[in-house]
């Protein structure tokens, strides 16, 4: 693992631990390592293994991908992902699909007022 993707992993870690008002004391207890690790992978000098980025990520309540958000290599490997594998795409046509089919024409009728109202601007 290179030593930028640690560095971004711990400020990502430290970010998440201060947002929740926690010490590092608290964290490192959690996942059952000690206060100096947590240090160590904020600062950057050891590496997270993925076992320990599972737990902080349960821990402090946040998806696993939040510590890869932001980080260039990341970004450009989530930029080939179709639509349909897009969450918030699958929850939209969820949501869409369960609507009546009042509700479903209404929100037509808007996307394609909206549709020629964009055609006039460009």
């Amino acid at each position: 693992m290179s030593a930028q993707l640690n560095q971004h992993l711990g400020k990502k870690l430290r970010l998440r631990r201060t947002s929740l008002g926690l010490t590092q004391t608290q964290v490192a207890q959690a996942i059952n390592v000690t206060f100096q690790q947590i240090q160590k992978y904020e600062k950057g000098t050891n590496g997270v293994s993925s076992a320990r980025l599972l737990q902080l990520s349960s821990f402090l309540k946040v998806p696993i991908k939040y510590f890869f958000e932001d980080y260039q290599d990341f970004n450009e490997a989530n930029t080939n992902i179709s639509a349909p594998q897009n969450l918030n795409y699958s929850f939209l046509v969820k949501l869409f699909a369960d609507l009546e089919p009042v509700e479903k024409n209404k929100i037509l009728e808007l996307l394609k007022d909206n549709n020629k109202d964009l055609k006039k601007v460009i």
